[in-house]
Parts: structure tokens; C-alpha cells; sequence
């Protein structure tokens, strides 16, 4: 895996989230002089892109976030998003947080499957940079920092090869490899399939420098080696086993902290009221998916008392009869018939 992909998965989901949020706030604003105290409106827009702007382009945060390391867990990265997000006065509950996680996911994996080569990985990243710049309102600090990120990105990545940025590409997919969320907007235009992977194209120009895949050049043609005397030794010769156990097993890099320490959940001052972003079509919806949505993931301790459930104990007393045990002294198989009662000890 690569260390330097971390930058790159960031920033593109960073201007991915800018661009369902940019859109879903100009959906649910109301003009300035029609709007009510609680509503949405136009300069509230402005305030929020430029506060999660600010924060995905803070210095702190963009000096850790171009250290060498392994990619965070996807639920890490997730509490990193969820940070910016709320770097202003915006609000999403966790259904909301989850479905933009999800749309910000698949648009960039789309577009990472769709580059024809691994160094238009950066071009996309340069596309979502231009665009955020476009969001940022009357603010040249924070306009500042995005060119800095952006001279930064052209000093660290300018320079690598083709298979460096090619690894890159490969830690990204291998990130990717098992989100397969559906997505209606690219399921209507044919984007994706119906079981949530990608229609790739197999027409089109081929970038520069490669040939059109599918090209059979013949070599000239030699004698066939008829005497295979020797060929089980030249096999066993040039096949080597690979006794290096696989390092697969790494515990993840905690930099979670470091990387979120810069960043600083806004709260309302004085009188103002915090504003709710709903990321689904209706409230009543967004109501049905808090319903579903789990508390907490799964990774808890269950502890088993023996001694509660009466029905269990005759289960296990049923199962332990069926094994046939040879005799035994007295005293050994008073020691088996307790069996039950020292588990309900421990």
C-alpha cells in the first residue's frame, strides 16, 4: 500500500461533501426577506461552505493530513468528516451523516474506476480544488489556504512515477473495493448496476503513450524443446516458496486525534439557533432511517450465565448425555456432574 494516499482520498471526498451539501442547502434556503428565524437562508450558505472550507483547509490539519502513513478504517474517516461537517453551525443526525458519507463514497470511487491512467487521479483532485474555490465567499484566507493545499499537492505528487501513482490508485481501490452502495442518480444514467457496481466503458480513446489493448504481436518462430528429461528439475529450479508469513495483521495507526486535533466543532453564539441539514427527501423519511439506524456497531462483550435460564442448562445436560463416557471412579464422575455448577462460577 501506498502512504501517500491519504491526501488524495480526503480532499476528493471533502469537495465531494461541498457539493451535495452546497446543493442540498441552495434546495432547503429561502430568501432573506421572506424567511423565517429557524429557516435556511442565502448568507447562511455562504457561512457554512466557508466554515467547512476553513476546516478541511486548515494548516494543522493539512500538515498532518501529508505525513506518510496507512489509510484510516472507514469508520475513522467517517468521524473525521463528521467533524468538518459540524465545523459550523450546520447539524446532521446520524441517518443524514450516514447517506452523505455514502454519496460522497461512491462519487469519488466512480471516478477513481473511471481514470484512464493513474496520474488523472490528479487532475481530478485539481477539479475538486478549482470547484471549492468557487464556494468560498468573500473570505481570502481561507481562499489563501486552498492554494496553498494546491501548491502542495503539485510538489508532493508532480514528481512520482507512473507506478508510484499507479500504487496510489490501487490503495484507493482496494478502499473502495466493498462499497457497493446504489446511488439513483447513477443507477438512472446508467452508471451503475442494480447490484451497486460500476458500468466501466470499453470504448473510447486510450490515453497517450499506450496502445489499444487487445493488439497479438507473433514472435519468431523456434524449435519446440522436445527432450523433457530435465524439466521437472528446471521447474523445481525456478519455482521458489514463499515461507514469509503475510504481514496482513497490522493493529491501524491511532492518528485519528492527531489528525482531528486542529478542528473545532462550532457551537451557535448567544441567541442563535443551531440549522439542521436533512439529507433525504422528507423529515418523515429522515424520521424512518433514525428508527433503523444502530446505535453502535456490533463489538460488545456477551456474557453467558448458565445459572439464569434454566431451559439452557437442560439443553446443555441433554447435549453432555448423548457423549458416551467410559466409567470412572466415584469421585471423578461427582466431579463431572459438577461440571455445570463450576461454569456458572466463573
Amino acid at each position: 500500500m501506498s502512504l501517500r494516499t491519504l491526501p488524495l482520498l480526503v480532499l476528493n471526498l471533502g469537495g465531494e461533501m461541498l457539493y451535495i451539501v452546497d446543493q442540498r442547502l441552495r434546495a432547503q434556503s429561502i430568501p432573506g426577506d421572506k424567511a423565517r428565524q429557524d429557516a435556511w437562508t442565502d448568507v447562511d450558505r455562504r457561512r457554512v461552505m466557508n466554515d467547512i472550507i476553513g476546516g478541511i483547509f486548515n494548516k494543522k490539519f493539512v500538515d498532518e493530513l501529508f505525513k506518510p502513513q496507512e489509510l484510516y478504517s472507514r469508520k475513522a474517516l467517517r468521524s473525521v468528516f463528521e467533524r468538518l461537517v459540524h465545523a459550523s453551525i450546520m447539524r446532521l443526525n446520524a441517518p443524514s451523516m450516514d447517506k452523505l458519507y455514502d454519496l460522497m463514497t461512491m462519487a469519488f470511487k466512480c471516478q477513481v474506476l473511471l481514470c484512464p491512467r493513474p496520474k488523472d487521479l490528479l487532475l481530478v483532485t485539481f477539479n475538486h480544488l478549482d470547484a471549492i474555490k468557487d464556494f468560498i465567499y468573500e473570505s481570502p484566507k481561507t481562499l489563501n489556504q486552498v492554494d496553498v493545499t494546491f501548491r502542495r499537492l503539485l510538489d508532493t505528487y508532480g514528481s512520482l512515477s507512473a507506478g508510484e501513482l499507479q500504487l496510489i490508485r490501487q490503495t484507493l481501490l482496494i478502499f473502495f473495493q466493498d462499497i457497493h452502495i446504489r446511488v439513483s442518480i447513477l443507477l438512472k444514467d446508467k452508471v451503475q448496476n442494480s447490484n451497486g457496481h460500476f458500468v466501466l466503458p470499453i470504448s473510447g480513446p486510450v490515453p497517450w503513450g499506450t496502445e489499444i489493448p487487445g493488439l497479438i504481436r507473433y514472435s519468431i518462430s523456434r524449435p519446440v524443446e522436445t527432450d523433457t528429461s530435465g524439466a521437472a528439475k528446471s521447474l523445481a529450479c525456478h519455482v521458489k516458496e514463499n515461507s514469509t508469513p503475510n504481514p496482513l495483521a497490522k493493529e491501524e495507526l491511532n492518528l485519528l486525534a492527531r489528525l482531528m486535533g486542529g478542528l473545532e466543532i462550532k457551537k451557535p453564539l448567544g441567541s442563535e439557533a443551531g440549522f439542521r441539514l436533512n439529507l433525504f427527501t422528507t423529515d418523515e423519511e429522515e424520521e424512518h432511517a433514525a428508527l433503523t439506524h444502530p446505535e453502535e456497531l456490533p463489538y460488545q462483550v456477551i456474557s453467558i450465565h448458565a445459572d439464569q435460564d434454566e431451559q439452557r442448562n437442560e439443553e446443555l445436560a441433554r447435549i453432555m448425555g448423548e457423549f458416551e463416557v467410559p466409567e470412572q471412579p466415584t469421585q471423578t464422575i461427582s466431579k463431572g456432574a459438577d461440571l455445570l455448577a463450576m461454569m456458572d462460577e466463573l
